[in-house]
């Protein structure tokens, strides 16, 4: 079995509810998906990056991984596309005492319920209808998977957080929709935070917008934050 990666490199997480903590950044090939905001565009492709057997991915690992890392965040592209692999990866670096970190649109419930063993910490990422993500036709099936991954994470007892993407495009009336269909899968207990991430430097959305937001999750969900990327601000990759 192999395993294509675009890069390897260590930095500082600028996301989610481990902003701040110094993370190996594990970033596979491939990505079916058309986000307008993706800023890593040249991961997309199936055959960029470097095709890899899974002796030598570990090796990259060992060579990569710093003193006092927090975590290995498995991202991309999208770790679900090479999901076999992935397992076998996220399962190698447990052996090293590492957490591991999925970082995953969560598109398909079955190759999510395949690695979720091998993952510390789990991102549920809600992509909004506006994103671009799939044509429109597609997306209550994603969205629907999306929701099930978050079952299965729940259930599984991981350390499981929320994080939304939004913009200009983004509606209220879509937050409210969320926030309801999440609550009638996790309670607030079994979540670990639930993140509102403006995206930056493209149709960013306005402070009252993300203000109503946050009053909106927050009527159901107290632990919700406003998070940029904190990366873009210190011009770390």
């Amino acid at each position: 079995m192999s395993v294509r990666v675009f890069e390897v490199f260590t930095s500082i997480e600028g996301e989610g509810i481990l902003c701040g903590t110094k993370t190996l950044f594990f970033r596979l090939a491939g990505c079916p998906f058309s986000c307008f905001y993706c800023d890593t565009t040249e991961a997309l492709p199936a055959d960029s990056g470097v095709e890899y057997s899974l002796h030598d991915a570990q090796v990259l690992i060992d060579k990569n991984l710093q003193e006092h890392t927090h975590k290995v965040n498995f991202t991309g592209g999208d770790p679900l596309i090479q999901y076999k692999s992935v397992a076998l990866l996220a399962k190698y670096v447990q052996t090293l005492g590492v957490f591991t970190y999925l970082e995953s649109a969560c598109f398909d419930s079955k190759r999510f319920a395949h690695v979720l063993p091998y993952f510390d910490y789990i991102k549920i990422e809600f992509k909004t209808p506006d994103s671009e993500f799939v044509k429109s036709h597609n997306y209550s099936t994603v969205y629907e998977n999306m929701l099930q991954c978050l079952a299965k994470s729940v259930q599984s007892d991981k350390t499981t957080y929320i994080k939304v993407v939004v913009s200009s495009r983004t509606t209220l009336e879509y937050m409210q929709r969320l926030i309801q269909d999440i609550c009638g899968v996790a309670t607030p207990q079994e979540l670990s935070g639930f993140i509102i991430q403006p995206t930056y430097g493209v149709e960013e959305p306005s402070l009252g917008s993300l203000l109503e937001m946050y009053d909106t999750i927050h009527t159901r969900y107290s632990d919700v934050r406003v998070v940029p990327q904190l990366h873009k601000y210190l011009g770390a990759p």
